[in-house]
């Protein structure tokens, strides 16, 4: 760390200043560009769909505009469908194509590095070895002591020892 701190080339006035400005700006930008995509969507449903002149019109002509504006929409809802079809069967080629691409790229193993042990697995390692030698500390007893203590001479020892 250097012994001196830099000294910032903006104030913090100047900075909370210039924030503001930045803030101001990205929102009015924001505000236009909603506007735009409202302009821009009218603009599409102007000209796809032409306003309806629904008056004088008789419940016969109505009737009949009604089912051309059904025929359209099935129309419509068929292609929607097809392409939806469509995209269905390409991503799951893309998929298909991507694993096949895996398989011959093949898995790459990295390269392993040496770990040193660390103190737990040193303890661990050592709980196991103290199991297996806890019959080694144990006192041997040989047979005629064992006899010779498990009757009354051997009580009268244990008592005279004490």
């Amino acid at each position: 760390m250097p012994l001196f701190q830099r000294k910032p080339k903006y104030s913090a006035t100047r900075r909370l200043l210039l924030k503001g400005k930045l803030l101001k700006r990205a929102e009015s930008l924001l505000v236009d560009e909603l506007n735009n995509k409202v302009a821009e969507r009218e603009a599409t449903l102007k000209e796809n769909v032409p306003p309806l002149k629904l008056s004088g019109l008789s419940v016969e002509d109505l009737q009949a505009l009604c089912k051309t504006m059904h025929q359209q929409i099935d129309v419509l809802d068929e292609d929607r469908y097809n392409i939806e079809v469509k995209v269905v069967k390409n991503e799951t080629e893309i998929e298909g194509l991507t694993l096949k691409v895996r398989e011959l790229k093949g898995v790459k193993r990295p390269n392993l590095k040496k770990v040193k042990k660390t103190g737990d697995l040193v303890l661990s390692e050592a709980k196991v070895s103290a199991k297996a030698d806890f019959k080694a500390k144990l006192k041997t007893v040989k047979k005629d002591e064992e006899k010779a203590m498990s009757g009354m001479e051997g009580r009268k020892k244990l008592f005279n020892t004490q």
